[in-house]
């Protein structure tokens, strides 16, 4: 496929307007509020997970309506020290699968919590435990189009919601740094880190490549792949109710929470990417923190021949030496 987005040097310096309904901020902080009534954690088990030099906890904690949500926290074995941590959120339609699937923070020293995506994990990888009780709404089937006519019965609030509290919840688990813990994810997990990132105050560093849910409007222009061909062929469907569906989708927007975040942030794209177009990535990293009053040290890696899968290992790489300098780990 080849480069099908804005040319790299437009890339470069794009900035585009965004379209934010004028109550987002109390949205959220409403939505956050009714979330924050209820206890966040609810159980810690420990889970075998056949390794030798890991130890796995089962961890269900209360996100959106006091749901509980499901998550794997791992920290490398015998270390009893407080750890930095690092909360991943995982790719649309995968759930958190088995407890030995994500190991490479862990390996560099990082306590380590993956969030399950509510009502997904059923197109690939190892499953979710995670369902989603509030799917009555109407829209289609996929995550991406539950609840698009109004952004109180979204799907992404739920979801955002969910990985919000999961920083609330890590931050509860034995053996954690609470002033170190950093968000991370790819694809829809990067949309939601970016999304914590705009809306925890205090988050130490916010990692997200090919992220979803980023220059929307844009986005559905550009590609007809799955996720945003799934709203595209919603709204073929359901003529006339693209209105409503935009205004929903504002308050989902990754650009708006960049433009609140204040954590230092990586971010990384490919140049080729049709599921989630690089200028969307581009127009979060800058306008990143222009609204927390913050100047976060901030970088973006662009990879021209590549699509979703971006960097893939070497972005990885990247990430963990950047992350270890901004946290001031020693490895």
């Amino acid at each position: 496929m080849p480069a099908f987005d804005l040319p790299a040097a437009e890339l470069e310096h794009y900035r585009p307007e965004v379209q934010e309904p004028p109550d987002f901020d109390e949205f959220w902080r409403e939505t956050l509020k009714e979330a924050a009534r209820t206890d966040v954690l609810e159980s810690v088990r420990p889970q075998e997970n056949g390794l030798r030099l890991t130890r796995t906890w089962d961890v269900t904690f209360r996100g959106f309506a006091g749901d509980p949500v499901r998550a794997w926290y791992s920290r490398p074995a015998g270390v009893r020290e407080p750890l930095p941590a690092v909360v991943e959120y995982a790719g649309y339609g995968r759930g958190r699968g088995l407890p030995h699937e994500r190991l490479t923070w862990v390996n560099a020293g990082y306590a380590h919590l993956l969030m399950d995506n509510r009502g997904q994990g059923d197109q690939y990888g190892n499953g979710g435990a995670t369902p989603d009780p509030h799917t009555a709404a109407p829209g289609g089937p996929g995550p991406a189009v539950r609840g698009l006519l109004d952004p109180y019965t979204y799907h992404y609030r739920r979801l955002i919601t969910d990985a919000v509290r999961a920083v609330t919840a890590v931050r509860a688990l034995p053996g954690v740094d609470g002033g170190r813990v950093a968000a991370v994810g790819n694809s829809q997990g990067g949309g939601l880190a970016l999304a914590v990132a705009g809306l925890v105050p205090d988050l130490a560093a916010v990692l997200v490549t090919a992220p979803f849910l980023c220059g929307i409007r844009r986005a559905l222009d550009l590609t007809d792949a799955s996720p945003y061909g799934e709203i595209g062929a919603y709204l073929s469907v359901h003529r006339g109710v693209e209105e409503p569906a935009y205004r929903t989708l504002s308050y989902m927007e990754g650009v708006s929470f960049a433009r609140r975040a204040a954590a230092p942030a990586h971010f990384g794209t490919g140049l080729r990417d049709t599921v989630c177009p690089p200028s969307g990535a581009y127009a979060a990293f800058h306008r990143y923190g222009e609204l927390s009053g913050a100047d976060p040290r901030k970088e973006i890696h662009a990879y021209p021949y590549n699509g979703h899968e971006g960097g893939d290992a070497v972005q990885v790489r990247r990430q963990l030496d950047w992350l270890s300098k901004v946290l001031a780990i020693s490895r």
